[in-house]
């Protein structure tokens, strides 16, 4: 159980680190739907770290870090 986690959190921490990288390059665009493409980059972030954080908690649970 604790490998399949810890291999969810390196999956979400990369997914974070990639919609994070096209966030800032829809930072350079000047088109007229970069700030709504900046608004739906920015909430699929956090939801995106929420679900990370989800995953390094039941990691810590399942390696009993809360007892």
């Amino acid at each position: 159980m604790e490998k399949y986690l810890a291999i969810g959190v390196y999956v979400a921490i990369g997914a974070v680190f990639i919609v994070l990288a096209f966030g800032v390059a829809n930072l350079v665009r000047t088109d007229g739907q970069a700030r709504s493409r900046s608004n739906k980059l920015m909430r699929l972030r956090v939801l995106v770290q929420f679900i990370a954080i989800l995953l390094l908690c039941g990691l810590g649970l399942a390696a009993g870090a809360f007892r």
